[in-house]
């Protein structure tokens, strides 16, 4: 049987908060690797402190890919993330050091991983005629005409995610085709062999707590004001909907950005944001609960297990610093 000659890289998932970023860098530091954040908040410039971006400092110490590549108000699908992060990882591999992919935005790893279907590319002609629709008859609405022609992603998409609901139908608009029979196309996997791992605290009441005190971290250093900023910003006060874009729909921008439109106080915005990132880390843990080749640890009371399963893996691929990534 012939050897395995793909290159290797790591991917550090996990819900918000799990400690995915800390040990990226530890990782990173030791082995010569450097980060391909896999975060849907962390491509947008601005987004720093409600998204919990890695600092300058972090930054300095170990090399990050795809952070701040786009304006909050322009669009970043998973399919640019995924050409994107695949040019990232042939450089890092080209350069002798070891990619880590970390991050928690479970379509984003699918797009890079597992490849996307061949469906129509965006279209902004289209998009600008759905979004105006939109505006004229809300969201709802639009969902409800997706489910006429597309029960399968209708069911799949929320009533409330405009992003999802808008690119279904454009690709219905464009191709006369539902974007469930395009999901259904051959994909083309990434050609790397993955370490895929989850960090998840095995108890989900300390995960709860890790979240309430990030957040809590966020408004003391000054998260509000980073709201302001965004808001000040001109291609954002002549959007006609902000709150319709997907950085500003991020978990917690959302929220601090409708309580500084005044709606509810100080105490039911922080408990609302607290929630909404709950919610967040629920619907990423149901994601990789999917993810059927990945192995899980608790970041903390499994570290040397972690370590262990890192060491048999770079083991297996004969993998060392400066050696092109390949086993």
């Amino acid at each position: 049987m012939s050897a395995d000659t793909r290159p290797i890289a790591i991917a550090l998932m996990g819900p918000t908060a799990s400690g995915k970023t800390a040990l990226a860098l530890d990782w990173a530091e030791r082995l010569g690797g450097e980060i391909v954040s896999v975060d849907s908040a962390l491509v947008y410039r601005g987004l720093d402190i409600g998204s919990a971006k890695p600092d300058v400092g972090e930054r300095a110490r170990v090399p990050h890919h795809l952070i701040d590549v786009r304006e909050p108000w322009q669009p970043y699908s998973a399919a640019e993330f995924a050409a994107d992060a695949r040019q990232a990882l042939d450089a890092i591999v080209a350069r002798g050091r070891l990619p880590i992919l970390a991050g928690g935005t479970g379509l984003y790893f699918q797009a890079l991983l597992e490849g996307l279907s061949p469906m129509p590319e965006a279209d902004p002609d289209v998009r600008s005629v759905i979004e105006a629709e939109a505006r004229e008859r809300g969201w709802p609405a639009m969902h409800a005409e997706l489910a006429a022609v597309d029960p399968e992603a209708a069911a799949r998409i929320h009533a409330t995610d405009p992003q999802r609901i808008q690119r279904a139908l454009e690709v219905w608009r464009l191709s006369g085709r539902t974007i469930s029979d395009w999901r259904r196309e051959p994909r083309a996997r990434l050609p790397f062999r993955v370490l895929k791992l989850v960090l998840a605290p095995s108890d989900r009441a300390v995960l709860h707590e890790r979240i309430a005190r990030r957040f809590d971290a966020m408004l003391e250093a000054g998260f509000l004001d980073e709201i302001r900023g965004l808001r000040a910003l001109p291609e954002l006060q002549a959007h006609p909907a902000p709150l319709d874009l997907p950085a500003i729909r991020a978990v917690g921008y959302r929220q601090a950005w409708e309580y500084l439109d005044g709606r509810g106080d100080a105490a039911s915005f922080r408990d609302h944001g607290v929630f909404a990132t709950r919610q967040l880390a629920k619907r990423q843990l149901t994601w990789l609960r999917g993810q059927l080749d990945a192995r899980w640890f608790d970041p903390q009371s499994q570290r040397p297990a972690l370590e262990s399963a890192l060491e048999l893996f770079l083991t297996g691929t004969r993998w060392q610093p400066g050696c092109p990534g390949r086993g």
